[in-house]
């Protein structure tokens, strides 16, 4: 009976039993090859794409945002923007009320035409000066002239005396002639005297008259009416309420996007205070916070690609790097961390680095301050 069973069951052959092995062999080898190229293929894909590159999710959108303040304490007469608006550079954001202003603007043309009044009357008062100081030299003049005069008179008459004295002895001169040239001496000798005190009277009035133009002259010496000091003093302070007139109206001073707006209609604003911010997100940039170990490569102008959860994986900004903050984020906070007292644990510092982003990208697909960003630097790119 066995041995019928043992002639049932047929016999492998040694042949097959061989090839199981080979087979088995051939199949992992070729495993071995595909799994190696794979890997080589990969491998050299990573190092021509991904071998020196650095990447970060710690990153977030930045703006140089324009914050609008009144620069001049008024009501608020009118805001002719909301939240969320997009405004160009010069649109009127708010008016405030200019009342104050023109107030102020006709009382500076007043002080303004005042000075010049003022400077008009001076000029005058100088040459009104100069005039009497010019008549007071011809009185001198006319003094010295009467002087002359008069000591030709009192020549003149003590020569008639001395003759009329001289033939006095032999009765030709009667007594009252020669009293009479006496006295005409005295007279003319009194008139002389007159004279000469008239010249030191003129010259003294010349002297008040000169100070008087003296005085005249230094205010308006050197100076025009339009550079007086009174007069510019009186035109600055024209200017600067025009200014302020002008100020009343405030203007985007920048392209943007109205946000954090605090001002309403009917407020009065203090000099000073912010009312609402112009963000730019046209110029906007990205901040990327690299850990300090992955700065071993990282160098100004190298080449950045950025994504955004807000357009997600699909749209990649393509940016630069453009500088290297000189500080880390704790270094600069308002408490630093003081690693010199109590237990110390180490822990990986970040520092931030500027991306700039390319105008075109930015203007098909906006950012906003503050969203978050992927950034990857190729640290081979110069």
């Amino acid at each position: 009976m066995a041995e019928d069973t043992a002639a049932a069951t047929p016999e492998t052959p040694p042949e097959a039993n061989g090839a199981q092995p080979e087979k088995r062999k051939k199949l992992l080898r070729i495993l071995a090859i595909v799994v190696l190229s794979i890997a080589a293929v990969w491998g050299i894909w990573y190092f021509l794409t991904q071998s020196g590159r650095v990447s970060t999710d710690n990153a977030y959108v930045g703006a140089d945002s324009a914050t609008v303040t009144a620069l001049i304490s008024a009501p608020v007469k009118e805001v002719r923007v909301s939240g969320t608006q997009v405004v160009k550079k010069g649109d009127i954001l708010v008016i405030l009320d200019d009342a104050d202003a023109r107030i102020a603007v006709a009382d500076a043309e007043a002080a303004l035409r005042q000075a010049r009044q003022r400077y008009g009357q001076a000029s005058a008062t100088a040459d009104a000066a100069r005039a009497r100081v010019t008549a007071r030299g011809a009185d001198i003049s006319q003094a010295r002239a009467r002087l002359r005069d008069a000591d030709t008179a009192v020549a003149k008459a003590r020569a008639e005396l001395a003759r009329r004295e001289s033939i006095a002895g032999t009765g030709a001169v009667s007594a009252e002639e020669l009293t009479t040239a006496r006295a005409a001496l005295a007279s003319a000798s009194a008139a002389r005297d007159l004279a000469a005190a008239g010249i030191a009277s003129a010259e003294a009035t010349r002297g008040s008259a000169s100070g008087d133009l003296g005085a005249a002259e230094a205010v308006v010496t050197g100076t025009t009416i339009n550079t007086a000091p009174d007069v510019a003093a009186a035109q600055a302070r024209l200017e600067k309420a025009e200014l302020d007139l002008a100020r009343t109206v405030i203007r985007a001073p920048v392209d943007g996007i109205v946000t954090n707006k605090q001002v309403q209609v009917g407020q009065r604003v203090a000099a000073g205070a912010p009312i609402l911010v112009v963000v730019p997100v046209a110029t906007a940039y990205v901040d990327a916070n690299f850990k300090e170990s992955q700065f071993k490569r990282i160098r100004i102008g190298q080449p950045v690609e950025l994504t955004s959860d807000f357009y997600g994986s699909d749209v990649v900004y393509r940016g630069k790097v453009t500088g290297i903050a000189g500080g880390t984020g704790a270094a600069f906070s308002l408490i630093p961390a003081q690693n010199a007292t109590g237990n110390w644990v180490k822990v990986v510092q970040r520092l931030p680095v500027r991306i700039t982003l390319d105008p075109k990208e930015l203007k098909e697909h906006p950012l906003r301050v503050g969203l978050s960003m992927e950034a990857t630097i190729d640290t081979r790119g110069k």
